[in-house]
C-alpha cells in the first residue's frame, strides 16, 4: 500500500472572491488529477467515478445508522445542486 500523495493548491489572495476558496484555480484541479494519473485520462475519470461511488456508498451508510434527532430533520442528498 502506497501513502497518499497529497495536493496543495495555490492559496488564494483574500482580496479574491472564488466559489471554493481552498480550490481557487479550477484548471490546476483538473491538471493535478491528471498528472496524478501520468495523463491517462481514462485512468482519471475511472478513479473520479470510483471515488463518487464510495462516496455515495458511505453517505448511504451514515443515512441508515443515524436518526433524525441526531440530524435535526436534515437529510442527505445525492445529487449536488445545478449551478
Amino acid at each position: 500500500m502506497q501513502p497518499a500523495k497529497t495536493l496543495e493548491p495555490h492559496r488564494a489572495r483574500p482580496e479574491q472572491t472564488w466559489p471554493d476558496q481552498a480550490w481557487p484555480d479550477q484548471a490546476w484541479e483538473v491538471e493535478a488529477v491528471l498528472a496524478w494519473h501520468d495523463d491517462n485520462a481514462k485512468a482519471a475519470i475511472r478513479s473520479l467515478l470510483d471515488d463518487c461511488k464510495h462516496l455515495r456508498q458511505q453517505l448511504a451508510l451514515a443515512e441508515s445508522v443515524m436518526s433524525r434527532g441526531m440530524a435535526r430533520g436534515w437529510a442527505p442528498r445525492y445529487e449536488r445542486d445545478a449551478l
